[in-house]
């Protein structure tokens, strides 16, 4: 069950950078076909109107690749965290939060007692009540991946405090609504939103954190991240993709029709 995850882990820790792509279309097929291509599937649930069935059904299709799948909900709220967890994500990324207390409160719905207070329900990730039960709490606790991200300017006032939250595994930059946050909306190379993007990293790190990004299907601005100290790139997605291919290819063509 945790396996990918847990490998996931380790190449952060061995100083790997890795990429991974949003998925936001329903058709599990998509996480399959993309699996091989990246490091880590990023399910989108704030961006898009995936149902539970959808997103049970992308799981699963990564789970049967090896890939590790990552859940960005939509919001904090327990409602939102909980029946995610129990549908078999190895991970979470909580988008917009606000404060160090938000924070604890998603740590603490993600980590079964005493570490926290996660309600009791996990059918798939138990493989259906057969697994071990206290193995299973054990490895949940110690290897499920709790991210929020960083990408407002309450957050950012409050980075230290964040990234001292016990249980917390990493912190995610989301670049575009912080520059909006910044009242620069859009501009994610303008200084401020630069110096803002590297004092989370600078925080995160030093806490002992691994940190990460959002971001489009941007090469430049995917290496001037990395550079920066990210370590693992939710580099564009599924749409974007799509999109992208076809309007070169058919660029291409047209090209050589006009030639």
């Amino acid at each position: 069950m945790f396996g990918p995850i847990a490998k996931f882990r380790q190449r952060l820790q061995a100083g790997e950078v890795l990429l991974g792509a949003s998925v936001a279309l329903a058709d599990a097929q998509v996480s399959e076909a993309l699996a091989d291509a990246v490091d880590f599937l990023w399910l989108d649930l704030e961006h898009s109107p995936m149902s539970p069935e959808s997103l049970r059904s992308h799981l699963l299709a990564a789970r049967g690749r090896g890939v590790p799948a990552l859940v960005r909900v939509a919001g904090s709220a327990t409602a939102f965290i909980k029946p995610v967890l129990d549908a078999g994500a190895l991970g979470v990324i909580i988008p917009q939060v606000q404060s160090v207390e938000e924070v604890r409160q998603v740590v603490a719905d993600c980590r079964y007692a005493p570490q926290g207070q996660r309600g009791v329900g996990p059918l798939i990730p138990t493989n259906y009540g057969r697994s071990n039960w206290d193995e299973y709490v054990q490895q949940a606790n110690r290897l499920l991946f709790v991210a929020v991200m960083i990408e407002t300017a309450a957050a950012v006032a409050a980075i230290d405090a964040i990234v001292a939250v016990a249980g917390l595994d990493a912190v995610v930059l989301g670049p575009w609504d912080l520059s909006g946050s910044l009242g620069l909306l859009g501009q994610v190379e303008h200084p401020r939103v630069v110096a803002a993007m590297e004092r989370v990293i600078a925080s995160g790190r030093q806490a002992g954190l691994f940190v990460g990004s959002g971001m489009g299907a941007d090469p430049a601005f995917a290496w001037a991240q990395v550079r920066r100290g990210v370590q693992w790139l939710q580099v564009g997605g599924d749409c974007a993709y799509m999109i992208r291919g076809a309007e070169q290819l058919t660029a291409a063509i047209r090209a050589q029709l006009r030639g």
